[in-house]
């Protein structure tokens, strides 16, 4: 099956060029120049990927990722930037971007990340639901309970708790946490999986100072005792 890529992008030598390269490779791509089209074209759900630049006209790519989200839309986003700053960085996975390339790139880089991206979406798509204590974990729909209650998560927070799910009793490290959900091979920010396990254990454990599920091991990473 044909994989369906949404490029949503202004710079038309950048769109000529990743939509020759990705229809090579066998991609179906449709293109949007601003931050509106974007956000209407995405809101279908068609698209097994969307790469969304930050700055665009109309409405910014940080906006457009939080609305999609905000709709219940998971399709993974890789977001695009000129810039270089880890804030901007920071801001993009807070609104539910997958993943984050810098300008410029290497098409390599990109293409890898892509199939990242579809690997683990597949793989999220492909089990149901998941309860440990008093949550529920709802993989088609993408939703989580507490006690009957929605516990809003972000696309990033979902993910990580899915792998954790998906390697219970595992030791898992840091690097791998890193390299399995963001889809790095290394980062600075090194910080990054300790601060999205804190926020899953504020929103998930009775108890967030001393876990019954989501476990530090230290010195090593974490185990997921669901």
């Amino acid at each position: 099956m044909t994989r369906r890529i949404l490029l949503v992008e202004d710079e038309v030598g950048l769109v000529m060029t990743l939509t020759d390269r990705l229809q090579a490779e066998g991609y179906a791509v449709e293109s949007r120049t601003d931050g509106e089209q974007g956000l209407a074209e995405a809101g279908t759900g068609a698209y097994d990927v969307i790469i969304l630049d930050v700055m665009l006209p109309r409405k910014s790519g940080f906006d457009v990722c939080r609305k999609l989200r905000e709709q219940g839309i998971d399709t993974p986003v890789l977001m695009l930037t000129a810039r270089n700053q880890v804030v901007d960085k920071v801001v993009g996975l807070q609104y539910g971007a997958d993943d984050y390339l810098t300008k410029p790139f290497d098409m390599m880089e990109l293409l890898a990340r892509l199939e990242a991206l579809q690997r683990r979406s597949a793989t999220r798509a492909s089990k149901a639901a998941f309860r440990f204590g008093a949550v529920l974990v709802d993989f088609k729909t993408a939703q989580v309970t507490r006690d009957g209650a929605p516990v809003p998560l972000s696309a990033r927070e979902f993910q990580l708790l899915r792998y954790l799910v998906d390697h219970r009793g595992t030791l898992l490290s840091r690097e791998q946490l890193l390299s399995e959900v963001w889809g790095y091979r290394s980062m600075p920010l090194t910080r990054t999986v300790d601060v999205h396990m804190a926020w899953l254990r504020q929103k998930l454990e009775a108890n967030p100072k001393h876990p019954e599920f989501l476990l530090t091991v230290r010195g090593l990473g974490y185990r997921f005792a669901g």
